[in-house]
């Protein structure tokens, strides 16, 4: 009974530190996406592309930029739509 509650208790700790983790990690399209999100719409801007993701009832709206050096296009800023 001793070792169930031990490996209960570590496996909870470890969820745990790997939700912190993923908390931690900026909101990007691509986070995003590896989230469930759905691209459902995309708009020019004059703050970059304007990239909308979807997942339930969720709308985000994420902007992208790139230069003429650049190697990618990368995530300048994401928010929810309320």
């Amino acid at each position: 009974m001793r070792k169930l509650f031990a490996v209960l208790l570590t496996s909870s700790a470890l969820l745990g530190a790997s939700a912190a983790m993923a908390a931690d990690e900026p909101m990007s399209v691509s986070t995003l996406l590896k989230q469930g999100y759905t691209v459902v719409g995309i708009v020019p801007s004059t703050a970059g592309p304007g990239i909308f993701l979807q997942k339930g009832d969720a709308l985000i709206a994420c902007f992208a930029a790139e230069t003429t050096t650049s190697k990618e296009i990368t995530t300048k800023y994401c928010k929810p739509v309320k």
